[in-house]
């Protein structure tokens, strides 16, 4: 019911009754048979709010459910322009469409009319942008709980940090991927060397673990002050708790500047990381995405398009005759 919230927000302002309800039929909808993951679900409610209050200034009444189904192809262009207009990016844009169309699409289904407007609009162009990778020795080096020896923090705090960049790089993990693992999930040194572990949508997938990272995971169990059961989560944070992902991004910031790093290396960019320096070690792109959890082939082979890049530029600085 907490999810319900920000609907009942916008229904005392924006829309009627008939209108807020099928909004919070169709997020009960996407979370309990899509399994949306949070975060889209509380972008798409945002995305749908600042439509709804655009769309009553634009029609000077509240929004009804009817009126929406009568939306114009006109008032969608509108809505489009003044989101661009706030400088968003056309990612953002996109996203906030394809919620529209959802919500549209849902209401289609139960019979409460068709928002024809919605698929007759073109979705923005976005500019394709290559993942930056972090090098190799940078890479390894972010594993490092010594990097960071002259911070005035626990030392399992560091060994922590340590493991979690070790995992991230090491198994090309997201990061609520390896901050969702159980401690019964991850073998000890010597004892296995696969982890299962639930990507988006719920999905669960295997993959390789290397035997220098369960070493640093175990490091950091062996200091950690807080009991961690088989059925608790193995990363905890300063106080016990689950272990937040700002924290990570916040021990990635430091050593970033420790290690003369650009503001692209974040927690993520050790996924993209794995993926491109298994690629330019010969590693077969179908056994990549396989790895990376990659629902459709052509979301892995943007790495490609890294491989390529790199190996111009070593063409442009090496060549005798460039």
């Amino acid at each position: 019911m907490a999810k319900a919230a920000p609907v009942q927000a916008i229904a005392l302002e924006c829309a009627d009754e008939s209108l807020a309800l099928q909004m919070m039929r169709w997020l009960s909808h996407l979370r309990a048979e899509r399994r949306l993951s949070p975060k889209t679900l509380e972008a798409y409610t945002r995305d749908l709010r600042q439509c709804l209050e655009f769309l009553c200034e634009h029609w000077g009444a509240p929004v009804t459910l009817k009126r929406f189904a009568a939306l114009e192809a006109t008032d969608v262009r509108a809505f489009m322009a003044m989101r661009r207009s706030d400088d968003i990016s056309g990612r953002s844009l996109m996203r906030a469409l394809a919620g529209l169309r959802s919500f549209g699409r849902f209401l289609e289904r139960e019979g409460k009319g068709r928002v024809g407007a919605l698929s007759a609009i073109r979705a923005p162009k976005i500019a394709k942008s290559l993942p930056k990778p972090i090098q190799m020795a940078a890479a390894k080096r972010l594993a490092d709980a010594d990097e960071r020896a002259g911070e005035s923090r626990e030392t399992w705090i560091l060994a922590r940090d340590a493991a979690v960049m070790a995992l991230l790089y090491g198994s090309g993990l997201r990061i609520s991927e390896a901050l969702g693992l159980k401690r019964r999930d991850v073998p000890l040194p010597g004892q296995g060397d696969v982890l299962i572990v639930t990507g988006k949508g719920n999905k669960t997938r295997m993959v390789p673990v290397l035997q220098n990272v369960l070493a640093l995971i175990q490091d950091y169990v062996a200091i950690c002050p807080y009991p961690l059961p088989a059925e608790g989560p193995i990363f905890v944070g300063a106080r016990g708790g689950p272990l937040s992902p700002r924290i990570i991004q916040l021990a990635m910031e430091r050593l970033r500047g420790a290690l003369g790093l650009p503001e692209s290396a974040t927690p993520h960019a050790l996924r993209h990381s794995f993926a491109t320096h298994l690629l330019s070690r010969g590693g077969d792109l179908r056994a990549i995405q396989e790895l990376l959890g990659h629902s459709s082939l052509s979301t892995t082979q943007i790495y490609t398009g890294i491989d390529t890049e790199r190996l111009l530029e070593v063409y442009a600085s090496a060549h005798p005759r460039r």
